[in-house]
């Protein structure tokens, strides 16, 4: 029998969607199939500070099924790392024995996971790691920087406008006055650095404004103000690498006003139409503008890209990407992939095989040169 690939999964981290990111590395860890994987898990705390092996799987106990847990358990080692001790007083990766590990499967949603720097970690430490690298990781986290390159290649979007925190210390009776005159009520308020609906709001007046800009300011520096959208939301899971395919795309209807936190993660009410009610022309065009936008960012691995199909007159909006996406049970990415033929198990290992591959073809570029 050939060597299991061991895979290092990291979850938790320091951000706001550090619970989702926990939710999401169990139904991971569950779905790797244990004649052909080793898990070795490593959770990051919400300070940075790094745990491993058995260290790292109490915050997961409420979450693996119990016949996991007591496989993982047996498995592991000890933590091999200082409990306490952030990578960053370390000059280097040896606490976690990084050169048994085959690949990294970095289930971290928000900052300091899904926008470029763990990727750069592992970058540097030469590691394969699942999904994008760390431009597009960077790029698709920034809500700001993504819609303006997606305008850049002819992407048709809705309206936007970005607000940085120090105005709003500084001059907040007058940026009202500004979103007032650009948009009419009621308007979507953004972390521009955040996923999973943390962080955002829908403002109906100006007292609700003003709220919405302090909320969303607790979470980022940059905040992004966006028109409403009076239409579907669709969305389309995206796999590969330089050759990626898309899924069907699907239609989320959510059980709240709109699709929040609350709706995603906590009710499990939002009902999930796979496919999308919508013509077939329209479906494809969907589809092809997904692949466009996973390109512009040049993503790998995966993305989950998001669109507004409006009520009035049909028009194809791009809303955002998502180049970690969710993997809860009621997430949508693995459920379009299982919905287009591609089990959840199947979905894993092939990630994990696009990692390698990735890797292998970044071996290829030169990092020495010599004159002649």
């Amino acid at each position: 029998m050939d060597k299991k690939i061991r895979v290092a999964v990291l979850y938790g981290g320091k951000s706001g969607e550090h619970e989702v990111s926990l939710h999401s590395a169990a139904s991971v860890i569950q779905a790797m199939d244990p004649e052909m994987f080793e898990v070795f898990p490593v959770w990051i705390d919400k300070h940075g500070q790094w745990q491993s092996g058995k260290e790292a799987l109490p915050e997961l106990t409420d979450k693996l099924k119990p016949e996991q847990l007591e496989r993982l358990s047996k498995q592991l080692p000890a933590d091999t790392t200082k409990a306490g001790v952030s990578p960053q007083e370390k000059t280097s990766l040896p606490m976690f024995s990084w050169r048994d590990i085959d690949v990294v499967f970095p289930v971290l949603h928000g900052t300091f996971g899904e926008d470029g720097t763990i990727q750069g970690l592992l970058e540097i430490a030469d590691i394969p790691y699942v999904g994008a690298g760390v431009l597009a990781s960077a790029v698709g986290m920034d809500k700001v920087m993504t819609k303006k390159i997606f305008a850049n290649e002819g992407l048709p979007q809705g309206d936007f406008v970005q607000v940085l925190r120090s105005r709003l210390e500084h001059s907040l009776s007058e940026v009202i006055t500004e979103l007032e005159e650009r948009f009419v009520y009621p308007m979507f308020i953004k972390p521009a650095n955040l996923g999973s609906s943390v962080g955002i709001s829908k403002a109906k007046d100006s007292v609700s404004l003003e709220a919405a800009l302090h909320l969303a300011a607790r979470y980022d520096r940059k905040l992004i103000v966006e028109e409403f959208i009076d239409a579907q939301e669709v969305e389309v899971a995206v796999l590969g690498n330089d050759e990626p395919e898309a899924s069907l795309p699907g239609e989320i209807i959510s059980s709240n006003e709109y699709y929040d936190y609350k709706a995603k993660y906590i009710d499990g009410k939002a009902v999930m139409k796979l496919p999308a009610e919508l013509p077939e022309e329209t479906l494809e065009e969907i589809s092809e503008l997904a692949l466009r936008a996973y390109k512009a960012i040049d993503a790998s691995g995966l993305s989950r890209v998001d669109f507004f199909v409006t009520n009035k007159d049909q028009r194809i909006l791009i809303n955002e990407i998502n180049t970690m996406p969710g993997f809860t049970p009621y997430s949508m990415y693995a459920n379009l992939w299982k919905h287009s033929g591609v089990s959840y198990p199947e979905l894993i290992k092939k990630l994990i095989d696009l990692a390698i591959k990735r890797y292998t073809e970044k071996k290829k570029t030169s990092t020495e040169f010599e004159v002649e």
